[in-house]
């Protein structure tokens, strides 16, 4: 029997948020059930299975980075929208680590159709319009701007550039500005 006032909605955002506190993969049905109060079992009454859970985690996730990304890429072109996209993505991951983990997780073609994973896509896909990239040079330029954009902040949230005087914005912003001067100068196959 579903308990009153708990929904998918409700132990999704909980499970969100809880990921943000002790990371994602330490996000469990029985910690959640715990959170909560109940037994794990209540749970299932809302979400299949601990892989549902995640996935709806991920969904929000993704919904919640396209929103912000989007809001900040409002009037934009080239350079700006590059940066302003860029930046969405950073203070999402460093506000959000648990929920920017449950972004990067694989779903099924199912899951796919609903997430906002599509939408982050095709942002992206609208920055590079901007710098005149055809396909397949439009492809490898999505490949580049996620793996710098999620390497980076990967790093940063480790820790990886604590040691370093140089502070990490400043480098930021250069990488900005190198991905900036490569997408204007794509070189030909």
């Amino acid at each position: 029997m579903a308990r009153a006032g708990m929904t998918a909605e409700r132990l999704t955002r909980a499970a969100a948020d809880l990921a943000d506190e002790i990371g994602f993969a330490n996000v469990t049905v029985s910690a959640l059930a715990r959170l909560f109060g109940v037994k794990p079992a209540a749970l299932y009454a809302h979400v299949k299975d601990l892989r549902d859970l995640r996935a709806r985690v991920a969904s929000l996730a993704l919904t919640e980075l396209a929103d912000r990304a989007a809001s900040a890429l409002a009037g934009r072109a080239g350079k700006d929208a590059l940066v302003a996209f860029a930046n969405a993505y950073r203070a999402y991951a460093k506000e959000h680590p648990g929920r920017y983990a449950a972004a990067q997780l694989e779903l099924d073609s199912e899951a796919i159709d609903v997430s906002a994973g599509v939408r982050h896509a095709e942002m992206t896909r609208a920055i590079l319009r901007g710098y005149d990239l055809a396909e397949p040079d439009q492809t490898d330029a999505v490949r580049m701007l996620h793996s710098t954009f999620h390497g980076y902040v990967s790093l940063e949230t480790a820790g990886g550039f604590r040691r370093h005087p140089r502070e990490a914005d400043a480098s930021w912003s250069r990488t900005l500005d190198a991905l900036d001067a490569v997408l204007r100068n794509w070189p030909p196959a």
